[in-house]
């Protein structure tokens, strides 16, 4: 029986398509596949930003101590929701880890999850990443939206709201630094 080269590359074609499914290649490529189609991060103009209302919000940080919001009123302040679970989330890290590289002297990075400390710690350390975490309290009131991951904002000096991002995004890019850039001058 001679198998013809049409049923192989079915053949190939189905093996592929079932790796995407049931092997570590699988997440992998569509973690791949979420970074190509990121997109920019719109930045809302400036008759359209809302504004927070407090930086009073309970956080815990990446020791699992308590502290607060408040400390970065004043400040550019890059807010990211994720978690380790959540498949465009984990694509856009790689970006949000160049971000903090780059700006973390000059802006405050919250990379926000609500998830408990072992599988974050576990991502985070596996990746290599710097930026610090931060830990939601389940049910601790908030200035901004909490968003689903993977969610971010930024926030200028004043707190205006800057970016809200519902999606992923690529953080890698001319638009977001000239953005970065100019709201840290101000």
């Amino acid at each position: 029986m001679k198998i013809k080269g049409k049923t192989i590359l079915n053949v190939l074609l189905i093996g592929l398509v079932l790796s995407f499914f049931v092997t570590p290649l699988g997440d992998f490529s569509k973690e791949l596949l979420n970074k190509w189609f990121a997109t920019t991060p719109t930045i809302i103009s400036e008759e359209n930003q809302g504004k927070i209302s407090t930086y009073d919000w309970k956080l815990k940080d990446a020791e699992w101590n308590f502290f607060n919001f408040e400390k970065s009123k004043g400040k550019v302040i890059f807010v990211n929701f994720w978690a380790s679970w959540n498949l465009p989330s984990r694509a856009q890290m790689d970006d949000i880890q160049d971000l903090f590289v780059r700006y973390k002297d000059q802006i405050d990075f919250y990379v926000i999850t609500n998830e408990e400390r072992e599988l974050p710690e576990e991502f985070i350390a596996r990746k290599k990443y710097t930026f610090p975490i931060t830990y939601q309290i389940v049910g601790e009131p908030s200035p901004i939206k909490l968003l689903k991951p993977p969610g971010s904002y930024i926030l200028d000096k004043q707190g205006n709201i800057v970016v809200h991002q519902t999606a992923i995004s690529d953080w890698d890019n001319k638009k977001v630094y000239d953005l970065l850039e100019r709201l840290i001058q101000e």
